[in-house]
């Protein structure tokens, strides 16, 4: 089964934690800094924790809407720092 189908098996809250854990990694690995490393994991494991106790409220209209926009923070998120180091690599 392809990475990408796997992904789509998890529920919402383990894929939080999961860009969560790998946001804190590369941030980790670009200050070469292994204690935070550990905290960034430490903070996605959390994450879920929480995102989990309130897993039901996902049903709620409010909620789903407020997840979309974070959705799309990050990615706009994304999208900005990969297009950063796009540019500065072209130049």
């Amino acid at each position: 089964m392809s990475e990408e189908k796997e992904r789509d098996k998890r529920s919402p809250t383990d894929q939080l934690g999961e860009m969560i854990r790998a946001f804190g990694e590369a941030i980790s690995e670009i200050f070469n800094d292994p204690e935070l490393k550990g905290k960034a994991k430490d903070f996605g494991d959390s994450a879920v924790e929480s995102a989990r106790t309130f897993a039901e409220r996902f049903k709620d209209e409010d909620v789903r809407h407020k997840f979309k926009q974070f959705g799309k923070a990050a990615e706009d998120f994304g999208r900005s720092v990969q297009d950063y180091f796009t540019e500065k690599h072209q130049k």
